[in-house]
């Protein structure tokens, strides 16, 4: 398996300056990089702008500018190249018929980031330190052993400095015992999930905990002059503040995972369409003087609770976690999970303010969310022709960082 293991980086300031450097200078040439492309296509000269052309003209890029000599090659065309990845996914989406979101400029907050694509060639341990071209030797904390054979090393600021993340391919696994257990879970926003077998993971809630230190922090940015000393000094806290809740949130899914992970063997869930969940509501009036939205207007009141709870998140760790014990999370169509019922098959439509299952031909009451799992359950024993559902399988998810 292939596996991204995190290290906090020691940078001494002149480190840091230069780590700021590099970062500035990728984050221009990208945005250089998708002005050129974009007034290429205004123009519409026949010419398509390919990563293959941005990089013939490095050399040229380099003798304008010289301060572009002092960043590794690499990091440069890798610059490049992720310009690229962001316009052919563009397309991709034009051509699927989806809603393309153009690809956009980057502001100095929103480029964190900069990439080694070969392991050796930039970048290097040895030993306690990090070995950077052009940087020097920057002390890491290396708080876990690297296992197989490490193949690029990424660089990213945080609210908190900044770290490394080592991403290293051949991973032997660690099989954990099978048990023979099967579950189905249920995941929601006033608990966390709901087990086959009834029993709940509470909800711990962290941002809705962290909002008054949040609120506050925001209310010191607003105050301050934009620009200045005291608004970044501001911004940073506010960052740290938000950075608190997401591991908060990150080490719960952890646990939760590695628990569920120890006692299942099968794991069935929802295959839950997060972004039309927490999207914004839109109303527009149709053509008999009415209105029509798109669904999202009744769960406008709750997309925060949604986006607290980090569902994707949570089955991202999940099947990562699974995978590295020997284990399987089969993602199943959310449809009509809680509507047809569990002991006659008859299909009861309730709202969703309706937490209870009722069914009125076979006598059956059970809550609604334990009623979704043992669906999930069912369903996920059925395999691929079981039930109602049409699709069933496993969902290749990105392997989160350890």
């Amino acid at each position: 398996m292939r596996k991204t293991c995190k290290y906090k980086l020691i940078p001494t300031p002149e480190q840091a300056r230069a780590l700021e450097v590099v970062l500035s200078r990728g984050h221009t040439l990208y945005n250089v990089a998708l002005e050129q492309r974009r007034t290429w296509w205004q123009r519409g000269q026949g010419i398509g702008a390919t990563y293959s052309r941005h990089a013939n003209e490095l050399p040229d890029l380099k003798a304008a500018c010289p301060e572009y000599s002092e960043v590794h090659s690499h990091v440069v065309q890798d610059v490049l190249r992720r310009g690229d990845t962001t316009y052919q996914a563009f397309f991709h989406r034009v051509q699927d018929g989806e809603t393309p979101g153009s690809p956009r400029f980057q502001g100095k907050g929103r480029y964190t980031r900069f990439i080694s694509p070969q392991y050796g060639n930039g970048a290097v341990l040895d030993g306690g330190l990090l070995s950077r071209s052009k940087i020097g030797r920057i002390p890491i904390r290396l708080h876990r052993p690297l296992g197989g054979t490490p193949k690029t090393v990424t660089l990213s600021r945080e609210a908190d400095g900044w770290y490394a993340w080592i991403c290293c391919a051949e991973v032997p696994t660690e099989p954990l015992p099978l048990t023979g257990n099967e579950t189905g879970i249920d995941v929601g926003w006033k608990v966390f999930l709901v087990r086959a077998d009834g029993e709940y993971g509470e909800h711990p809630r962290h941002h809705r905990n962290a909002e008054k230190g949040v609120k506050k922090a925001q209310r010191c940015v607003s105050r301050r002059t934009n620009g200045s000393k005291r608004w970044w000094n501001a911004v940073g806290q506010r960052a740290k503040q938000h950075q608190q809740v997401k591991r908060q949130r990150g080490d719960f899914h952890h646990k939760t995972a590695l628990c569920l992970v120890r006692q299942y063997e099968v794991i069935s869930l929802e295959d839950l369409q997060l972004r039309n969940l927490s999207r914004r509501p839109t109303v527009k009036q149709d053509g008999n003087g009415g209105y029509e939205h798109n669904g999202a207007a009744r769960k406008a009141g709750r997309t925060k609770s949604i986006n607290d709870v980090g569902w994707y998140s949570f089955r991202r760790i999940l099947t990562c976690k699974a995978a590295w014990a020997g284990k399987r999370v089969a993602a199943l169509p959310p449809a009509v999970t809680t509507q047809e019922c569990r002991g006659c098959g008859a299909r009861i439509f309730k709202r969703l303010s309706v937490r209870t299952q009722v069914c009125t031909t076979c006598g059956l009451i059970l809550d609604r969310d334990e009623h979704a799992a043992r669906t999930m359950l069912a369903s996920g024993r059925a395999g691929p022709s079981g039930g109602n559902l049409a699709r069933w399988g496993e969902r290749s998810l990105r392997s989160p960082a350890l």
